[in-house]
Protein backbone atom coordinates (compact mmCIF):
# COMPACT_ATOMS: atom_id res chain seq x y z
CA UNK A 1 0.00 0.00 0.00
CA UNK A 2 1.42 3.40 -0.83
CA UNK A 3 1.73 6.31 1.61
CA UNK A 4 -0.75 7.71 0.10
CA UNK A 5 -3.42 4.96 -0.28
CA UNK A 6 -2.92 4.84 3.92
CA UNK A 7 -6.07 6.08 5.73
CA UNK A 8 -5.34 9.19 7.99
CA UNK A 9 -6.24 8.00 11.40
CA UNK A 10 -6.67 10.95 13.93
CA UNK A 11 -4.14 11.15 16.54
CA UNK A 12 -1.42 8.90 14.04
CA UNK A 13 1.18 10.48 12.66
CA UNK A 14 2.31 9.50 9.30
CA UNK A 15 4.64 6.58 8.92
CA UNK A 16 6.98 9.53 6.83
CA UNK A 17 8.01 11.25 10.08
CA UNK A 18 10.70 8.40 11.11
CA UNK A 19 12.57 9.17 7.97
CA UNK A 20 14.94 11.68 7.49
CA UNK A 21 13.82 15.19 6.39
CA UNK A 22 15.74 17.70 3.84
CA UNK A 23 18.04 20.32 5.14
CA UNK A 24 16.11 23.60 5.95
CA UNK A 25 13.05 21.51 6.77
CA UNK A 26 11.57 22.74 10.06
CA UNK A 27 10.29 19.79 12.49
CA UNK A 28 7.27 21.23 14.36
CA UNK A 29 3.90 20.07 16.12
CA UNK A 30 1.39 22.30 16.56
CA UNK A 31 -1.84 22.01 18.78
CA UNK A 32 -4.46 20.97 16.88
CA UNK A 33 -7.67 22.69 18.71
CA UNK A 34 -8.70 25.64 18.51
CA UNK A 35 -9.31 26.54 22.28
CA UNK A 36 -5.52 26.78 22.77
CA UNK A 37 -5.81 25.72 26.49
CA UNK A 38 -2.66 23.93 27.34
CA UNK A 39 0.64 25.85 28.32
CA UNK A 40 2.14 25.40 24.82
CA UNK A 41 1.10 25.39 21.46
CA UNK A 42 3.69 23.28 19.76
CA UNK A 43 7.06 22.14 19.69
CA UNK A 44 10.01 23.09 17.66
CA UNK A 45 13.29 20.98 17.12
CA UNK A 46 15.83 22.94 15.38
CA UNK A 47 18.90 21.16 14.23
CA UNK A 48 21.50 23.54 15.49
CA UNK A 49 21.27 26.36 17.64
CA UNK A 50 22.23 28.70 14.91
CA UNK A 51 19.43 30.92 14.84
CA UNK A 52 19.97 32.35 10.91
CA UNK A 53 20.18 28.72 9.48
CA UNK A 54 17.09 27.16 11.72
CA UNK A 55 14.98 30.42 12.07
CA UNK A 56 13.46 30.78 7.99
CA UNK A 57 12.36 27.53 8.40
CA UNK A 58 10.01 27.56 10.80
CA UNK A 59 8.60 30.92 9.93
CA UNK A 60 7.65 29.45 6.46
CA UNK A 61 5.80 27.03 7.74
CA UNK A 62 4.26 28.99 11.09
CA UNK A 63 3.07 31.28 7.95
CA UNK A 64 1.58 28.67 6.29
CA UNK A 65 -0.52 27.22 9.30
CA UNK A 66 -1.13 30.43 11.08
CA UNK A 67 -0.15 33.63 8.62
CA UNK A 68 2.09 36.44 8.68
CA UNK A 69 4.86 35.77 11.70
CA UNK A 70 5.44 39.22 12.76
CA UNK A 71 7.91 39.02 15.91
CA UNK A 72 10.13 35.81 17.27
CA UNK A 73 11.01 35.95 21.09
CA UNK A 74 14.03 34.08 21.91
CA UNK A 75 16.42 34.21 24.88
CA UNK A 76 20.08 35.00 23.61
CA UNK A 77 22.27 32.78 25.85
CA UNK A 78 20.71 29.82 23.67
CA UNK A 79 21.81 31.24 20.24
CA UNK A 80 24.47 31.76 18.22
CA UNK A 81 24.71 35.70 17.04
CA UNK A 82 21.08 36.56 17.41
CA UNK A 83 20.02 39.14 15.55
CA UNK A 84 17.64 42.17 15.62
CA UNK A 85 15.60 41.03 12.58
CA UNK A 86 15.82 38.65 9.85
CA UNK A 87 14.15 39.02 6.20
CA UNK A 88 12.20 35.95 5.30
CA UNK A 89 9.95 34.73 2.24
CA UNK A 90 10.23 38.83 1.24
CA UNK A 91 8.75 40.09 4.98
CA UNK A 92 10.86 40.92 8.09
CA UNK A 93 10.31 39.27 10.97
CA UNK A 94 11.60 40.86 13.92
CA UNK A 95 13.81 39.17 16.65
CA UNK A 96 13.32 40.10 19.95
CA UNK A 97 15.18 38.64 23.32
CA UNK A 98 13.72 37.79 26.41
CA UNK A 99 14.89 35.38 29.28
CA UNK A 100 12.19 33.09 28.46
CA UNK A 101 15.10 30.14 28.32
CA UNK A 102 16.75 28.10 26.36
CA UNK A 103 13.47 26.01 26.03
CA UNK A 104 11.02 28.23 24.68
CA UNK A 105 9.95 30.30 22.04
CA UNK A 106 7.71 33.13 21.88
CA UNK A 107 6.04 33.62 18.11
CA UNK A 108 3.81 37.13 17.47
CA UNK A 109 1.22 36.82 14.68
CA UNK A 110 -0.41 40.32 14.15
CA UNK A 111 -0.26 42.60 16.78
CA UNK A 112 -0.96 40.78 19.88
CA UNK A 113 -1.65 36.93 18.85
CA UNK A 114 1.05 34.76 20.82
CA UNK A 115 1.77 31.80 20.32
CA UNK A 116 4.70 29.50 22.49
CA UNK A 117 6.44 26.39 21.09
CA UNK A 118 8.45 24.52 23.23
CA UNK A 119 12.15 24.39 21.77
CA UNK A 120 13.43 21.03 21.81
CA UNK A 121 17.88 20.85 22.01
CA UNK A 122 19.07 20.21 19.18
CA UNK A 123 21.11 17.27 20.33
CA UNK A 124 18.44 15.44 21.55
CA UNK A 125 17.59 11.87 20.79
CA UNK A 126 15.53 11.03 17.89
CA UNK A 127 12.90 9.24 20.49
CA UNK A 128 12.97 12.07 23.55
CA UNK A 129 12.62 14.66 20.43
CA UNK A 130 9.54 13.00 20.17
CA UNK A 131 8.16 12.39 23.06
CA UNK A 132 8.66 15.73 24.01
CA UNK A 133 7.15 17.21 21.15
CA UNK A 134 3.68 14.87 20.90
CA UNK A 135 3.67 16.12 25.32
CA UNK A 136 3.86 19.87 24.08
CA UNK A 137 1.06 19.73 21.53
CA UNK A 138 -1.35 18.09 24.12
CA UNK A 139 -4.37 19.85 24.63
CA UNK A 140 -4.87 19.63 28.12
CA UNK A 141 -1.22 19.98 28.91
CA UNK A 142 0.16 22.23 32.01
CA UNK A 143 3.20 21.29 32.61
CA UNK A 144 5.79 24.04 31.76
CA UNK A 145 8.15 23.28 29.33
CA UNK A 146 11.36 23.15 30.80
CA UNK A 147 9.89 20.04 32.64
CA UNK A 148 8.42 18.24 29.68
CA UNK A 149 12.14 18.43 28.71
CA UNK A 150 13.60 17.21 32.07
CA UNK A 151 10.68 14.14 32.21
CA UNK A 152 11.41 13.32 28.88
CA UNK A 153 15.11 13.11 28.86
CA UNK A 154 15.68 15.57 26.42
CA UNK A 155 17.28 18.19 28.16
CA UNK A 156 19.83 19.99 26.85
CA UNK A 157 23.05 18.12 27.23
CA UNK A 158 26.37 20.28 28.16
Amino acid sequence: MADSDTPHLPGLLPEAIHRAVKPGTALLRLETTQERGGVLDGAWWPRSRDIGAELPGLITALTEHLGPVTRVGLDASAWQELPTRLTIDDRVVRIDSFPVGDDTVLITRGENDHFALLVVPPDATPDAARAAMARAVRADNVTRAEQILIDTGSTRQT
